[in-house]
């Protein structure tokens, strides 16, 4: 897997795990990869300051949902549709670039308790441990690893559709993820030894070595930083980080990411009903497929996609009710019923309750 003669360290750690079949067809849905929406935190805005309003909708008819809406959330989101949305911005914007352009803004210091758990380490050797520890609770499919050979550590990720149609967009974003974690702890005049991706070699090489300022090599099995062996000892820069414990991200993360083809479904219906707009057009596009076969696949698990956008709409009004002090109505227009006679109605039919009785109960 990796270049040269491999010499183990107490660094070294390999959490290679083997790679699963993921695509849809007529007679099985195989597992389908997810990952932390938080990945394409400050993207919409971005996107709509750079390119403008047109770009951001057409990212978000993409992914099948107002990703913007989400930013608050802790969600998880499949990989086919973070592809997607990069490339509609990019096609939208007549940029072929976008991928290199949003390098360096991308972060771990942005994935809320995951981040917060990764740079609480100690040294950079610790943080990158650290990252391969949380992954389960970052993606799924996605492969994670760090080996010393020699005087040189490589740090590699695998994403879990690298080499797929649309990979190369997003390829050098994920280096910059990456690379986010060697800059929390070393100097700000620090440059890798190289970067490798795992792609095709473009024609066009200097603008990624700019973004990078180092040598980029291409088709690596991985994508990788590489560095000096003896920048694993580094402490962090100064910073201001909260205690955060690998439990912290499991409770935050709800066990992990979700691997369950049905949880999988389920979860992209969270979504909707968090931005408010609930439709199996929307969640088909999100999974990547056609909205036969997603109704196919959820009758072979014994329900369908009203049960459960039903249940999920329930469940956050629930908590609306429970949590905050909105009206009926607010919460009503909130998961996107088209009154708050209809969503009465639904509320009682699932609780025995109205929803103003539910709050009264609670109250009590």
């Amino acid at each position: 897997m990796f270049y040269g003669t491999k010499q183990y360290s107490q660094y070294e750690t390999t959490h290679f795990a083997p790679r699963l079949s993921y695509f849809w067809s007529v007679a099985y849905m195989a597992e389908i990869p997810v990952i932390s929406n938080r990945i394409l935190s400050g993207m919409p805005a971005f996107i709509r300051r750079e390119m403008g309003q047109k770009a951001l909708l057409q990212a978000n008819r993409a992914i099948g949902f107002d990703l913007e809406l989400t930013e608050g959330e802790n969600c998880f989101i499949p990989h086919a549709a973070v592809i997607g949305f990069v490339e509609a911005a990019a096609r939208v914007a007549g940029e072929a670039n976008f991928g290199i352009l949003i390098t360096p803004m991308m972060n771990v210091a942005n994935y809320g308790s995951f981040g917060h758990y990764v740079f609480g380490a100690d040294t950079l050797g610790q943080a990158i441990e650290r990252s391969i520890a949380g992954l389960r609770y970052h993606s799924t499919v996605d492969r994670m690893s760090v080996a010393v050979v020699g005087d040189e550590v490589r740090y590699s990720y695998v994403f879990a559709l690298a080499g797929h149609s649309g990979y190369a967009s997003i390829v050098c974003a994920a280096a910059g993820v990456l690379l986010s974690l060697f800059k929390a702890y070393l100097p700000p005049d620090w440059r890798p030894l190289r970067v490798e991706l795992d792609t095709d070699r473009p024609r066009q090489t200097g603008l990624i070595e700019d973004v990078f300022q180092c040598p980029v090599l291409f088709n690596a099995p991985a994508t990788s930083i590489v560095t000096d062996r003896h920048h694993l000892s580094a402490a962090p820069r100064p910073a201001s980080w909260p205690m955060v414990t690998i439990e912290d991200v499991a409770r935050d993360r709800r066990g992990g990411a979700p691997r369950d083809l049905l949880e999988v479904i389920m979860e992209q219906v969270r979504v909707q009903v968090l931005t408010g707009s609930v439709s199996i057009d929307g969640a088909a596009q999100s999974l990547d497929t056609s909205v036969r076969t997603l109704q196919r696949e959820l009758n072979r698990a014994g329900t369908d996609f009203r049960g459960l956008a039903g249940a999920a709409r329930v469940q956050r009004a629930i908590e609306l009710l429970w949590h905050t002090n909105g009206s009926i109505t607010r919460v009503s227009a909130e998961l996107g019923y088209s009154s708050p006679a209809n969503f009465a109605r639904a509320f009682r039919k699932a609780t025995g309750n109205g929803p103003r009785e539910f709050r009264s109960n609670i109250s009590r």
